[in-house]
């Protein structure tokens, strides 16, 4: 008997429901994108979850991979956060005398800012290791997932209102959620340890971005905001287990200081004044460096190198003689 041809008008199964794999389909490999692509489809197969499941196992499993690194920036923050006051004196004591442009009080300022510094062992610099380590991960796991949902075999792959991961929330529930969440650990520091005070233009700013970018994430697929708020929903987990003291006692976390009215004032005026305010300071601090830079040059070119005449006119030439001939020559003899 004659068999039914095939269907070629079906899209080709899998990515974990057929026979097509994800090199067949050009994904994968051993770049960061490709690992974490074979990390959630091994996840999918050799499993057996579904793929809203496997991506937030995957991300979990990521996170718990970095979790000794965020323990030790919280370490860091905690230590930072005991010595924030005085550092922010000595750092205003040094930006006021830039802007003074004496030589001698910037070099003292930032001698003690520098002795304090490695005194208590404290570096504001050290407070950007985790996000230095964790925004490249950000950016693998959302090109790896966009590369998934154009991939056939996520339609199956959602839960409750969102069963197809490649399309985007067609009720935006997920944005808002991935929103919030976003806000939330700002809020909170769940990264840094650190929670963001009140005052400050730059801050405010800060805790704008996330409605600030919502309007570009509304369609983004629905398997990067299965990630996303998997993401959020760890440090946010992870924020409130670190507010435990016999926790963080025990993983060597220092407490935080607790905050006091005499604390350093919020400035006054408006948030567009406060982000002006800061802005001049900071374009007048950029002037002082500028100008101690092309005096350091402008020195060290003197010392290095050629000899550049300094003189109108040079004593060891005979000086060039008038071609016009004079009314009174004889007044150069007269004494």
């Amino acid at each position: 008997p004659l068999q039914d041809p095939p269907n070629l008008g079906e899209p080709p199964q899998n990515l974990g429901g057929g026979t097509l794999r994800l090199e067949e389909l050009g994904l994968g490999g051993f770049t960061p994108v490709g690992l974490l692509q074979n990390l959630l489809e091994s996840l999918h197969l050799d499993l057996g979850l579904p793929w809203w499941g496997a991506i937030a196992a995957g991300t979990v499993g990521v996170r718990l991979l970095l979790l000794p690194l965020v323990l030790r920036g919280q370490r860091e923050a905690a230590r930072l956060a005991q010595h924030l006051p005085h550092l922010q004196k000595l750092s205003q004591r040094l930006a006021e005398a830039r802007r003074g442009q004496d030589q001698h009080q910037v070099a003292r300022a930032y001698t003690e800012l520098v002795s304090y510094q490695q005194r208590h062992k404290v570096n504001p610099l050290r407070g950007f290791l985790v996000p230095l380590v964790q925004t490249p991960v950000f950016v693998s796991f959302f090109l790896a997932l966009q590369g998934l949902a154009a991939a056939p075999g996520l339609e199956l792959g959602g839960i409750f209102w969102v069963p197809d991961l490649g399309l985007p929330d067609p009720f935006f529930v997920l944005p808002l959620l991935v929103t919030t969440t976003t806000w939330l650990v700002l809020e909170l520091g769940a990264e840094t340890g650190v929670a963001t005070p009140g005052g400050g233009a730059i801050r405010q700013l800060l805790r704008l971005l996330p409605l600030f970018f919502l309007p570009f994430i509304l369609h983004f697929p629905a398997a990067v905001f299965t990630y996303w708020l998997t993401s959020n929903s760890f440090s946010l987990l992870q924020t409130g287990l670190l507010r435990v003291p016999a926790l963080r006692a025990r993983l060597g976390v220092a407490s935080l200081p607790q905050a006091t009215p005499t604390a350093t004032p919020t400035p006054k005026g408006s948030f567009w004044q406060r982000l002006k305010r800061e802005w001049e300071e900071a374009q007048v601090t950029q002037q002082a460096e500028q100008r101690q830079r092309r005096l350091r040059d402008h020195l060290s070119l003197a010392a290095k190198g050629p000899l550049r005449p300094t003189w109108a006119q040079n004593p060891l030439k005979e000086p060039p003689r008038d071609p016009r001939p004079q009314k009174r020559p004889w007044k150069d003899t007269l004494g």
